[in-house]
């Protein structure tokens, strides 16, 4: 399907920095949901974050949130949150996990642009 100029231009806001990222986790007000593969995950992710690989995001997202809490150890997301946060390793892939979410009615969710590329390259600075 097409995108217009009003998506892209909306896509500036459901973006997070690594600056804003930090401040998020640091006052752990952040759902940080990390969209790459469990072996990604096991070999380095980023604090507080919980693994959905991105295969499974719709149908976990669609889970009862008693089920949802049982499966991933955190609270489910909720569809007006606006702290759901997305990330994979360079964007792509949380980019399709931001159009899942939205899909599904979690409208304020946004993604971490950088990934875990940058987050790495941040944190050695």
């Amino acid at each position: 399907y097409l995108i217009n100029y009003h998506d892209i231009h909306k896509n500036i806001h459901q973006t997070v920095t690594y600056e804003q990222l930090k401040a998020m986790l640091a006052n752990h007000s952040v759902q940080l949901f990390d969209v790459r593969n469990p072996d990604e995950f096991q070999a380095g992710r980023i604090p507080d974050s919980v693994n959905i690989p991105l295969g499974q995001l719709e149908e976990s997202l669609k889970l009862p949130p008693q089920q949802f809490q049982l499966q991933f150890g955190v609270k489910a997301p909720e569809k007006e949150d606006d702290n759901i946060v997305f990330h994979c390793r360079s964007g792509k892939r949380s980019l399709t996990a931001l159009e899942i979410a939205h899909r599904l009615g979690f409208s304020k969710a946004r993604h971490y642009a950088g990934g875990y590329i940058d987050w790495e390259q941040c944190e050695k600075k």
